[in-house]
């Protein structure tokens, strides 16, 4: 039991992830799928204007209000644009009372959970266990590669992933999920898409560990007892769902 180490909650919490998805794939309801990704998105921005040094400016009930426009029009990729026009206008207007980096958790982790609602809207729920498969095996996969042979450091924003994790997590994550979307769109673009989804999902991680080195904490939060916080779980998800977003759309 000792190579699970203190990955062992990680891994428990990839899997409910899974089996949340499950259970709202088996109900299968557009506004049960969006409150559930709203309330993720709304806890993990809060949490992102914290690592951004952003938390006084007050900026989640924009968030909320960006978040219910997608429910009557999500369209990730469409609100993402619009949210930073909207913001350049603000900023034109009153360049003394909003700065540009106020626009930051905009970016992340707005951008990935919208594309992650519109994978929803125009892919279905399946696609949506595709994604967790793929980013859930990218982080088991290289763990325990890391963990059996991994001697090269990956890089010294996050110290303990080494080169040889990294490449056998990716290797796992596109296996994994060349066979669970293969019945959406064919084993071979399943493999590439898969194998894209899968790197994108590690450099996710890498930028949140980026983040949280600048800030100086080692968790996003403490909202999940022994997980840390939100960011932490879905961090390799809100890079992938864009990757998975772009190469559906580019190869189907």
């Amino acid at each position: 039991m000792a190579i699970f180490g203190s990955h062992t909650t990680r891994i428990k919490t990839g899997l409910a992830l899974v089996g949340a998805v499950l259970a709202l794939g088996y109900i299968d309801n557009f506004f049960l799928m969006w409150l559930f990704l709203g309330a993720t998105y709304l806890l993990a921005f809060n949490e992102a204007t914290k690592l951004f040094g952003l938390e006084r400016h007050n900026l989640t009930k924009y968030a909320a209000l960006l978040w219910l426009l997608a429910a009557i029009y999500p369209y990730g990729d469409d609100l993402f644009v619009l949210a930073g026009i909207f913001y350049a206008a603000l900023v034109a207007y009153d360049p003394q009372e909003k700065e540009w980096k106020d626009f930051l958790p905009f970016i992340y982790p707005t951008a990935g959970m919208l594309f992650i609602l519109t994978l929803y809207v125009e892919y279905g729920v399946h696609v949506l266990l595709w994604l967790l498969v793929v980013v859930a095996m990218s982080d088991v996969g290289a763990y325990f590669v890391g963990k059996a042979i991994g001697k090269t450091k990956f890089s010294p924003t996050s110290p303990n992933k080494t080169m040889e994790g990294v490449v056998g997590g990716i290797v796992v994550a596109t296996l994994s999920g060349m066979f669970v979307g293969e019945a959406t769109v064919g084993l071979l673009i399943a493999f590439f898409i898969s194998f894209g989804v899968s790197v994108s999902s590690i450099f996710g991680d890498l930028f949140e560990s980026f983040l949280k080195r600048r800030a100086g904490v080692k968790d996003s939060g403490d909202l999940l007892p022994g997980h840390g916080g939100v960011l932490d779980r879905i961090d390799g998800y809100l890079f992938g769902a864009i990757v998975m977003l772009i190469l559906l759309r580019g190869l189907v």
